[in-house]
């Protein structure tokens, strides 16, 4: 019998147990989730006959390192700081590793120790990152098989409220990680277009935005995520003109977020000393230039923000609470613990909610005689309800799916990797579909 350890029964943990519950029969697995709430693995895991739980502080090396140990592979779900702490206990024990998030330097480090023992460290492999990388390389190599090359690639993936259940001004609530999407862009986005290199400070993200129509949904907005330019060489895309990952929300999001960002209320490094019996209305206060006009609070901020008061941008802030006398409760908080706090509630989904899930890629390519065309691969996805997400299908089913792949030694690739290779992404692709997650693809 092989042992799956699951670290982390967060958002996105729901349908990847399930998943791997569902085959654990057939394939001889054991599953034991493991997570600081044990009433929060309870709750996933069931009365399951294949499955465990068990009560588990990361932090606590011996107890940490006793779980891992007496598995055959890791899924980890933890935040993305803590990943390493799993990733060196696999190292000592020779234990395979599986991660949804963005491969960090010190994870990237460890890719020589890492093969060097027959190990395979499979990081982005959820949703964005990895379905988008999975899917983009099935038409990259399938361009590169046919003598075709790619001149310019840009690809946007969002995480957004289904049309039925949008229902407030700022069409969004949270169906992964919160804190993550209060800090999503911070830093510098870079990516290439027209064969010229972009790079976008946070303070600029929110307003480096473009339109993004998608078939059945609608006019969306998109900005750059991240480093765009390091999956150049990783995608075997050497030579294009244009280069761009980014992110996808409802239109007028971007604008209104931008205030929360000009503001300051997304810094997590300050420390607010009275937080605990502050107001939101007083903290928006301090983070505001200094008064010199006798203005409400109100038209201050709309004057901040180069909006009228009553214009969709304002009614989104105001919405929010932030001008409210709400107290925030939290000792010694940071703004964008603050702001968290608050969005939490104003976001959170409720039962009957669905959420969906938005990806496009969009190449240009340039076949053999020099004839150029337009591709446009996309792909939405709806949640069931509030647990079975669209989010937590489209980040957990991947997972599962390379799981069983690497237990049945069908991965030969070792060390550090993202699935951009072919023995990953067909099979992983292959059955997503079972689940309705497929892509359609038109040319222009």
């Amino acid at each position: 019998m092989r042992n799956i350890l699951l670290l982390g029964a967060g958002k996105s943990s729901h349908v990847l147990i399930k998943y791997l519950l569902g085959n654990a029969i057939a394939e001889n697995w054991q599953v034991t989730v493991a997570d600081i709430s044990l009433e929060a693995a309870q709750a996933n895991v069931g009365n399951h006959p294949a499955g465990r739980v068990i009560a588990l502080d990361i932090n606590n090396a011996q107890q940490r390192e006793k779980t891992i140990k007496a598995a055959d592979l890791i899924i980890s779900l933890l935040p993305p700081a803590l990943h390493l702490f799993a990733a060196k206990d696999c190292l000592q024990f020779r234990k395979h590793l599986v991660t949804a998030s963005y491969v960090s330097p010190e994870m990237k480090a460890l890719h020589n120790d890492a093969a060097g023992n027959g190990l395979i460290f499979l990081n982005e492999c959820g949703l964005d990152p990895g379905i988008d990388h999975m899917s983009a390389m099935q038409i990259i190599d399938s361009v590169h098989q046919a003598g075709g090359k790619i001149t310019e690639f840009r690809s946007y993936t969002g995480g957004l409220i289904a049309p039925e259940s949008n229902n407030n001004p700022w069409g969004y609530k949270f169906t992964w990680n919160p804190r993550n999407v209060i800090l999503a862009g911070q830093g510098t986005a870079k990516y290439l277009h027209g064969g010229k290199t972009k790079e976008v400070p946070y303070k600029d993200l929110f307003s480096h935005t473009e339109k993004i129509s998608v078939s059945g949904v609608g006019i969306l907005e998109g900005y750059p995520n991240r480093d765009s330019l390091s999956y150049i060489s990783l995608y075997g895309l050497e030579g294009i003109s244009t280069m761009l990952r980014g992110t996808l929300r409802y239109e007028g999001f971007c604008r209104a977020w931008n205030v929360f960002v000009q503001l300051g209320y997304t810094d997590d490094n300050t420390r607010i000393a009275d937080s605990e019996k502050l107001t939101y209305a007083a903290l928006t206060e301090r983070l505001l230039p200094k008064n010199l006009h006798e203005k409400t609070l109100v038209e201050r901020l709309a004057e901040f923000c180069g909006e009228k008061i009553d214009s969709d941008v304002m009614k989104k802030i105001q919405w929010s609470g932030v001008l409210n006398d709400e107290i925030i409760g939290l000792h010694n908080a940071t703004p964008a613990q603050a702001l968290q706090n608050l969005l939490e509630k104003k976001w959170k989904l409720k039962k009957g909610d669905k959420d969906m899930i938005v990806m496009q890629h969009l190449f240009k390519i340039r076949n053999p005689k020099s004839e150029t065309r337009n591709l446009i691969s996309s792909l939405v996805v709806k949640g069931d309800d509030a647990v079975d997400t669209a989010m937590a299908k489209t980040v957990g089913l991947p997972l599962g799916i390379a799981a069983k792949l690497i237990l049945a030694d069908k991965i030969k690739n070792r060390g550090v990797m993202i699935p951009v290779y072919r023995e990953i992404y067909e099979p992983v692709l292959e059955e997503l579909q079972k689940y309705n997650i497929i892509f359609g693809e038109t040319n222009q």
